[in-house]
């Protein structure tokens, strides 16, 4: 199964990103109760490319987790994933389903 859970952006910036601590814990709380876990993050760069920022690298809670990147520097948006594994970038296919 897959599951979005949207969080609001308690940076209130354009640029940063920290995920809200109540939408998350609320996430992670549902997810239990369906018997899942969470496995990823998706975020956007508005002015940048889809490449995790050393804030994202620095800020990547979980080894485990896919970090999605959505670009919207251009007219077209451009999607990449990564995991971020040590401070290690590492890209990896995305398959649309």
């Amino acid at each position: 199964a897959a599951v979005y859970y949207p969080c609001h952006n308690t940076a209130k910036s354009a640029r940063v990103y920290t995920i809200d601590p109540k939408d998350h814990l609320l996430s992670e709380r549902d997810a239990d109760d369906q018997g899942f876990e969470l496995n990823g993050v998706v975020h956007s760069h508005t002015h940048s490319e889809p490449y995790p920022s050393p804030t994202d690298v620095a800020a990547a809670p979980d080894p485990s987790w896919h970090y999605v990147i959505v670009s919207l520097k251009t007219g077209d948006p451009e999607v990449r994933s990564y995991r971020i594994i040590d401070g290690e970038i590492i890209s990896e296919p995305i398959s649309v389903v």
